[in-house]
Parts: structure tokens; C-alpha cells; sequence
């Protein structure tokens, strides 16, 4: 599949604003920790939400996307995430814990509701997994985790480290559900033949040409068109900066707000390789038609 960037920066962006929120939130966070908290997070779901939009053909008609709320994950989404918001901007006006408590419920929902948008598609096998809701979730809380220690470093400092081993615990919770993914997709074989793809029974098939002269949205839209090595320095990437790398920092900073700034930056770019890689492993079967010639 095609990694668009603006579904990268949105899943990431409210991601780590969720699992901020639910940092603050359990921690029961000082009144000054939880306002600069709160915000932050607003800012990081209003981020991620703007940039969606430049996915959109026709942004002006995106509300129509909540319509099939009953049968369709990606409406839930739509639906969950302003509500979401809404209640995180209460919580953080009012400090009810009875909001606090549907803001929690509210931000499990969305996990839920945006990992199924990919965990509920049978013909990609690669997010057709369990894994895929709790990777989602795992990364946003340990990111989430990540930046609560970095602003309890400015606004708290007592409280530094009890979120650095968080999201150290965090961090590798999700490290190792996202090795079971890429474990799990490595050994992966596809259903689909290209025999099935043009519905063709013959034991020896050979693609000379992939039906058109030009691009089109098939081809631009289900392969992602970069080269083996750079899926490969992808993956790379994700592997030693989603945990390995801000685990040594975080591990070492203490209360150091510029050493747990660093670790947040080094995860967050691993979680931009990691949202990268999750989109362009995915082999949609359309491919076996109109796959590249040689």
C-alpha cells in the first residue's frame, strides 16, 4: 500500500495524544502538570486531525464520513475522536474525575476504532491481525508515556522518572508486540496467484504487459513504488528507534528534561518509520496485475 503521510501524522499525532492523556490521568497529575498536559495533548489530536484533511479529495465534505457509522470503523473513528477531544478539554476545564473517566473510556475507544480501520480487511493479511489494535495502542501510550516525563521534567520534576520507567515498560511492551507482527508477516504467503488474478488456470503464467501505458489510481494508490531499499532502511530505522535508542536515554536522563526530550524526538521518529513500513508491507492483491514489469 501507499503510505500517505497525512494518515501517518494523523495516527501517530493522536496516538501520542492519547497516550499522554491517559498518563495524566491515571497519574492523577499536579493541577499545573495536568493544564500544560491537557493542552499539549489538545494540540496533538487538533495536529493529527488537520492533517487527515489532506487526504480528503473534497475536505468540505468530510462530515458525510460519519454517515455509515453502523457498519463502517473508519466512521466510528470520525465520531470518537472530536468526542474525545471534547471531553479532554472539559477534563481539563472542570478536573471532574467523572469526565476524566469517559475521557479514558472515549480514548480506548479510539485506539480500538482506529486500528480496526486496518485489522478488519480480510484481503490484506498483514493488518488482518489482533496485533494491529494492540500495536496501535501499545506505541501511543508509550509515546504518550515519553512525553509526560519530559513535560513532569519542566513542571514536575519529582515525577520525571516514575514516567521514564513507564515508558520504558511501555516502550518495550510494544516493542515486542510489533517483532511479533513483523514476525508474524515475514511468514506470510499470498493467497492470491496470478492465475486467480485474471482467472486464468494455466500452470505457468508470464506478465508482458500491465494493461496500461500510464499510471492510474490502482497503481498509484495500492504500491507504495519505492525501492527494496528503502523499505529495508524502514524497517531498520524502526527497529532501533522505536525503543532501543530513547530506552538508553531514558534509562540514563533522570529528571533531565533536554535527555528525555531527546528520547521523545529519537520514538517519534521511529514512530513515523514504524507507521511507514506498516502501510508499505502491505501486499494488496491487486498488485499481481498490475505489478511492475522488469
Amino acid at each position: 500500500m501507499r503510505p500517505a503521510w497525512s494518515v501517518i501524522l494523523l495516527t501517530t499525532l493522536i496516538g501520542a495524544g492519547q497516550g499522554l492523556f491517559l498518563a495524566l490521568f491515571a497519574s492523577r497529575a499536579p493541577a499545573a502538570l495536568a493544564r500544560i498536559g491537557l493542552a499539549v495533548t489538545l494540540v496533538l489530536l487538533v495536529g493529527g486531525l488537520a492533517g487527515s484533511f489532506f487526504h480528503l479529495g473534497r475536505p468540505e465534505r468530510a462530515w458525510r464520513s460519519a454517515a455509515m457509522w453502523r457498519t463502517s470503523w473508519l466512521s466510528r473513528e470520525v465520531i470518537a475522536l472530536p468526542a474525545f477531544m471534547a471531553l479532554v478539554a472539559a477534563y481539563g476545564w472542570t478536573g471532574n474525575a467523572a469526565i476524566g473517566w469517559a475521557g479514558a473510556a472515549a480514548c480506548v475507544a479510539l485506539f480500538v476504532c482506529t486500528g480496526m480501520i486496518y485489522a478488519c480487511l480480510p484481503f490484506l493479511q498483514e493488518w488482518r491481525t489482533p496485533l494491529t489494535v494492540v500495536n496501535f495502542a501499545l506505541l501511543g501510550v508509550a509515546s504518550g508515556l515519553t512525553l509526560a516525563a519530559v513535560l513532569a521534567a519542566l513542571l514536575a520534576p519529582e515525577l520525571a522518572r516514575e514516567y521514564a520507567v513507564a515508558a520504558l515498560a511501555a516502550g518495550a511492551l510494544a516493542y515486542v508486540s510489533k517483532l511479533a507482527a513483523l514476525m508474524r508477516n515475514a511468514g506470510l504467503r499470498p493467497k492470491s496467484t496470478l492465475a486467480t488474478a485474471i482467472g486464468v488456470k494455466h500452470p505457468r503464467i508470464v506478465q508482458i504487459a500491465q494493461g496500461a501505458m500510464g499510471g492510474s489510481f490502482n497503481t498509484r494508490e495500492f504500491f507504495h513504488g519505492r525501492p527494496r531499499e528503502v523499505v529495508r532502511a524502514a524497517r531498520g530505522a524502526l527497529l532501533i528507534l522505536l525503543y532501543p535508542a530513547p530506552a538508553l536515554l531514558l534509562g540514563a536522563a533522570g529528571s533531565s528534561a533536554a535527555l528525555l526530550g531527546g528520547a521523545f524526538l529519537l520514538q517519534f521518529a521511529g514512530l513515523l518509520a514504524e507507521r511507514w513500513y506498516f502501510f508499505a508491507e502491505a501486499r494488496h492483491p491487486q498488485n499481481l496485475y498490475y505489478q511492475a514489469i522488469a
